[in-house]
């Protein structure tokens, strides 16, 4: 296993007694497409974690990989303008959460961030995130995902 992805295994299971049953795909399982071809399963069962700037602050989006976040309805969800909600970049997402693009997790992040999670998630029995790398995801269900993510839900998308 991938030394990050072991890191990240390691962290779960202090921080939350979870034990992560981590999968790794040479291919790479960077995009939703690539990794729900690498896995077998619905591309809308990717949850992907995105690092966004809302009005100068980080927050953490678990979304579908079937959906794209519409950055609207973040800026109405904490009240700011449209136009301070933006993707965060590289390096200021690998500094915040400790783990590189393609590869954050949902949870075990390096600093306390508000977390969203997307609602249509929810539909499935199981999801895959990110272990940390663009190779390695796991299997969880969402409501637990949602519980170790200290999530709050929304509907992420227009």
């Amino acid at each position: 296993m991938h030394q990050r992805a072991s890191e990240f295994a390691a962290a779960a299971r202090d921080r939350y007694d979870f034990e992560v049953d981590v999968e790794e795909f040479p291919e790479g399982t960077k995009t939703a497409a690539d990794a729900a071809s690498a896995i077998g399963c619905d591309v809308g069962q990717i949850a992907s974690s995105l690092v966004f700037e809302v009005d100068g602050s980080l927050v953490v989006v678990i979304t579908s990989g079937a959906n794209r976040v519409d950055e609207s309805r973040l800026a109405d969800h904490f009240g700011v303008s449209t136009g301070t909600v933006s993707m965060a970049d590289p390096e200021t997402i690998r500094d915040a959460v400790g783990w590189s693009i393609g590869g954050v997790p949902p949870f075990c992040h390096e600093t306390t961030l508000p977390v969203l999670f997307d609602n249509s998630l929810s539909q499935y029995d199981t999801v895959w995130a990110a272990a940390g790398t663009p190779e390695a995801v796991f299997p969880i269900d969402p409501a637990e995902l949602r519980r170790l993510a200290d999530a709050e839900a929304i509907s992420v998308t227009s």
